[in-house]
């Protein structure tokens, strides 16, 4: 397994839901109209808080300052994974070679999983401690004149050895509802974009135009798009899916279901460390596969239906073992 630097210099923002209003006109053109920005890293994750909004620097041109949105203090490289130069997705893939001596180097890092692979955010700021970290282990390459050129360990040079972080041991919900993980021909984007904005802008108000808020655990409102380098990646639980055709939207073979699980009781900030491992490595060890989304607040991993009884049982056993 190989990992990629890629170009993108990413912010990490937050809008909230009742000044969604304000940011519909630049989120509709990030979404539809690709020939008329250079945005090349946009993700939406809708949660019952906020909207998570991750985008490149021509993109958050775009989102104009206001009280509504929240901005994230650093800027974010993209590591995406690579595996024999094939990309392959599963955050439990890459647990022991990268998460876990992250999270060891006091590394902070953000996760998004889509359909096509997963990209590790990072600060820019601990690049050189990435570097060191990693390197040696595994091959990390970026590109440079349309060619992929290792990365050597001279980048790395000067780092010092950080202390390993105490980790806090966070709380996990699972909703009830069940998720499809989709991509979708961008080409055939059009076909969707009615269902699209009313899913992303419309489903969350009440008849009077105010937010919905809901407290039940047995459904978790949870929708995440993604449009990077040109591939589009979906999460949606199984009753949004039924509102979109189903022979555009494309998922693996099996048709495999996924069920949540949601990390911290409260909001997670930015600066602590661990918090991807503490889920991602008890779960390689039972050879579970799990996507993982990063939002502003609340970190989630999606894991088979089938496998969610065990999930919750090692992720509780983990939180009691720390008390």
């Amino acid at each position: 397994m190989d990992l990629q630097l890629l170009e993108h210099r990413v912010r990490v923002t937050s809008i909230d839901k009742s000044g969604l209003w304000f940011y519909t006109h630049p989120l509709v053109k990030l979404l539809f109209l690709r020939h008329r920005t250079r945005c090349k890293f946009f993700s939406l994750t809708e949660t019952p808080e906020d909207y998570t909004v991750m985008l490149d620097e021509e993109g958050f041109k775009e989102l104009a300052k206001s009280d509504f949105l929240h901005v994230a203090e650093n800027t974010w490289r993209v590591l995406n994974v690579l595996s024999n130069g094939i990309q392959t997705g599963g955050v439990t893939k890459i647990a022991k070679s990268v998460i876990a001596p992250l999270a060891e180097h006091n590394v902070s890092v953000l996760m998004l999983s889509t359909y096509q692979t997963d990209y590790i955010l990072v600060r820019e700021d601990d690049l050189a401690v990435v570097f060191h970290t990693l390197l040696g282990d595994i091959h990390i390459y970026k590109e440079e004149n349309g060619d992929l050129v290792p990365i050597v360990s001279e980048e790395s040079n000067g780092v010092k050895t950080r202390n390993s972080c105490d980790l806090t041991v966070h709380p996990v919900q699972s909703p009830g509802n069940k998720f499809c993980i989709l991509t979708l021909d961008r080409d055939t984007l059009p076909s969707i974009s009615t269902i699209l904005l009313d899913v992303l802008f419309y489903s969350h108000m009440s008849w009077h135009g105010s937010p919905v808020t809901t407290h039940d655990t047995e459904s978790f409102h949870f929708f995440a798009f993604s449009l990077i380098d040109g591939y589009i990646s979906i999460v949606m639980d199984t009753e949004t899916k039924k509102k979109f055709p189903a022979d555009l939207l494309l998922t693996s073979s099996s048709g495999e279901l996924w069920r949540m699980v949601r990390i911290g009781g409260q909001p997670l900030g930015f600066d602590e460390c661990g918090i991807v491992a503490q889920i991602a490595e008890p779960l390689a060890a039972a050879d579970i596969s799990a996507y993982y989304i990063s939002t502003f607040n609340f970190d989630h991993a999606l894991v088979p239906e089938e496998d969610i009884d065990c999930v919750i049982e090692l992720l509780n056993q983990r939180q009691e073992n720390n008390n």
